[in-house]
């Protein structure tokens, strides 16, 4: 009688589940790998969404600014010392040296500018803590005169605005001039 012999001897029936556990084992490294870039790829679009906004909202002040000041409402410049709403403006004739920008506690003089959406007529949502849908705080900007020149008065304009927290700033500045004619943007007439 014959007996049949085994395809593959005892001693390689284990490569097959040693294969199959390192083949395992990449797939799930390679998994881990995709799930955490897709979360850092997240922080990043939220990061880059709230840049954005902060930039945005400096920029809005900085064109409120350069409005105000073509509009004729300029007033003289004098010593600025406090922080004024809007629709006072103020144009201020000292130094803006030591101001850090970049924190809304450094501001001890500016004026502070809160949009009104035209849709519905509420103004721009302002908090002091981070919360989703919120600004941290109010856009705000310094008007500075530096002098004549250029045809014209010219003013320095520095503006700040937040996204939905404090470690989101961002700071514009612009030099404005306004002339009897009318006005012209970044000294260039």
């Amino acid at each position: 009688m014959r007996t049949s012999r085994p395809l593959h001897p005892a001693r390689e029936r284990g490569l097959v589940l040693i294969s199959a556990l390192l083949l395992l084992l990449v797939a799930t490294i390679l998994a881990v790998s995709m799930f955490r870039s897709f979360g850092t790829q997240e922080k990043i679009a939220g990061n880059v969404r709230e840049k954005e906004r902060a930039l945005h909202a400096a920029e809005t002040a900085q064109q409120y600014a350069e409005w105000w000041l073509s509009s004729g409402s300029a007033n003289l410049p004098g010593t600025c010392n406090s922080i004024v709403d809007f629709t006072i403006g103020q144009v201020c004739s000292n130094s803006i040296v030591g101001v850090d920008f970049t924190q809304l506690a450094s501001w001890t003089y500016g004026v502070t500018y809160e949009p009104i959406d035209a849709a519905t007529g509420a103004a721009m949502k302002t908090t002091d803590t981070s919360s989703t849908g919120t600004y941290y705080g109010a856009p705000m900007f310094i008007i500075s005169d530096v002098g004549t020149g250029a045809g014209g008065e010219i003013y320095q304009i520095d503006a700040m605005g937040y996204g939905g927290t404090e470690k989101t700033v961002a700071v514009v500045e612009s030099t404005y001039v306004v002339t009897s004619s009318g006005h012209c943007a970044d000294v260039i007439c």
